[in-house]
């Protein structure tokens, strides 16, 4: 029997992951001919996250799959996780989000440059969203300022990782940081909430939904 496809997944578990106040992210589906197969979704939501949360949601998506019987007889292995770092930024919820993050930003051929001396290409620290346009922070700790850039003019934008510490300025200017997410001045070098591998940790849990 074939493995169901990720967009059958996604219309499985869709309900059930609005329902308890998530947004479904993405499905993905990976071996299966020679193994077992691997079952990753990944939601998110504004309000905190923890691992009781989230290992909850992962038990019954697993009930919700084991039901459904898509997978036959084949053995497969559900991990429910949260974004991890590097994750692009599309949807308005993704940058309301990341408020406060750092980022990559991309803008598209021929929109204007956000100031002299800045390509198309940069980083800046994420600011609050108005309407169609996304305020960056750019300039770093020492000479941080404020620009607005229309989500339009934007081709691609992904969170980066910070080993360093942000100014106290930055955040300010940035409006500080999404209520329920991380916040960079106490984090240093270490991994924000979805940031880690797969390795079952308490920030990015994994939990076996397997069928015999």
């Amino acid at each position: 029997m074939p493995l169901p496809t990720e967009e059958r997944v996604s219309q499985l578990v869709a309900g059930l992951v609005e329902g308890r106040g998530f947004d479904l992210e993405g499905v993905t589906i990976a071996g299966g001919r020679s193994g077992q197969a691997k079952v990753t979704i990944v939601v998110d939501r504004d309000a905190p996250t923890d691992l009781d949360t989230v290992a909850e949601l992962s038990t019954d998506l697993s009930g919700l799959l084991d039901e459904a019987g898509d997978f036959g007889e084949a053995a497969y292995l559900l991990e429910v996780t949260t974004p991890g770092v590097e994750r692009p930024l599309h949807a308005e919820r993704h940058w309301r989000r990341a408020r406060g993050r750092k980022a990559r930003i991309t803008l598209r051929p021929g929109a204007p440059h956000p100031e002299p001396g800045v390509g198309s290409r940069f980083e800046a620290r994420i600011g609050a969203l108005t309407g169609e346009s996304i305020a960056l922070v750019l300039g770093g700790k020492r000479n941080p300022h404020r620009v607005t850039v229309p989500l339009a003019e934007i081709a691609e934008a992904v969170v980066q990782v910070e080993f360093n510490a942000p100014g106290a300025a930055e955040l300010e200017l940035a409006g500080g940081v999404a209520p329920g997410r991380p916040d960079p001045r106490t984090e240093s070098a270490t991994p924000l909430p979805g940031d880690e591998p797969s390795s079952g940790s308490a920030t990015e849990p994994q939990t076996e939904g397997i069928v015999e």
